[in-house]
């Protein structure tokens, strides 16, 4: 069953398969997704124990073919790990640099991009998301997300593989809108609660008509 909440007007949260619920969107101005890449199993080689208790659920890291389907519903697309997936040469990669190193992931992440732009890089300590409270095994910078929306001239952005929601929070605090799908129940409650603080605090974000009551619907 797939349930559907509007946390605000143009702020929609699905739990469901985004398999099932994409088709009924429509076209998209822009998709900024962290997908599944299906490494979790790799942290087996390092000595990190609690990566590898992680990489045991593997709920959260199962690949799709649907990425490379991406494309087609936005016009602007960005997907973090997209070197796993079968997408198209492009120009515009964007990098990720974690500044530390000698850690068991990798020192930089990649994100593929259909945007017509150089290469570009931002640097943001790997260590900073202990501060930002992390909830997700492979959760984004805060700072990151809000720099890859930046870059799309989006009114409204999609993330089919919210986790717990760092892309919507960015998106709020952009003042842009956001419809996000997430399949896992607790990952979509905490993306539910980190999103509407976001969009609880005024001075953070403008454009946005909040319901008096979280309108919320069993499909």
């Amino acid at each position: 069953m797939t349930k559907k909440e509007i946390l605000a007007e143009g702020v929609t949260l699905y739990l469901g398969d985004c398999h099932e619920i994409l088709p009924t969107l429509g076209k998209i101005d822009a998709v900024v997704t962290d997908p599944p890449y299906g490494t979790g199993d790799l942290m087996h080689k390092g000595n990190n124990v609690k990566w590898a208790m992680v990489a045991e659920q593997k709920t959260w890291d199962v690949p799709t073919p649907i990425v490379s389907e991406l494309p087609l519903l936005a016009d602007e697309v960005i997907i973090w790990g997209g070197q796993f997936y079968a997408l198209p040469p492009q120009r515009g990669w964007l990098v990720w640099n974690k500044i530390i190193r000698n850690f068991t992931s990798s020192v930089c992440e990649l994100a593929w991009t259909n945007l017509s732009i150089p290469v570009d890089a931002f640097d943001y300590s790997h260590g900073q998301l202990v501060h930002e409270g992390k909830e997700h095994p492979t959760q984004k910078p805060l700072p990151l997300m809000k720099w890859c929306i930046e870059k799309t001239k989006a009114e409204t952005i999609l993330d089919p593989f919210m986790g717990s929601g760092t892309t919507g929070v960015a998106a709020a605090q952009l003042g842009r809108k956001f419809t996000g799908i997430e399949i896992e129940p607790k990952y979509f409650d905490i993306a539910r609660r980190r999103v509407s603080d976001a969009l609880r605090q005024p001075d953070m974000f403008i454009g946005y008509s909040t319901p008096t009551k979280q309108e919320a619907f069993e499909l």
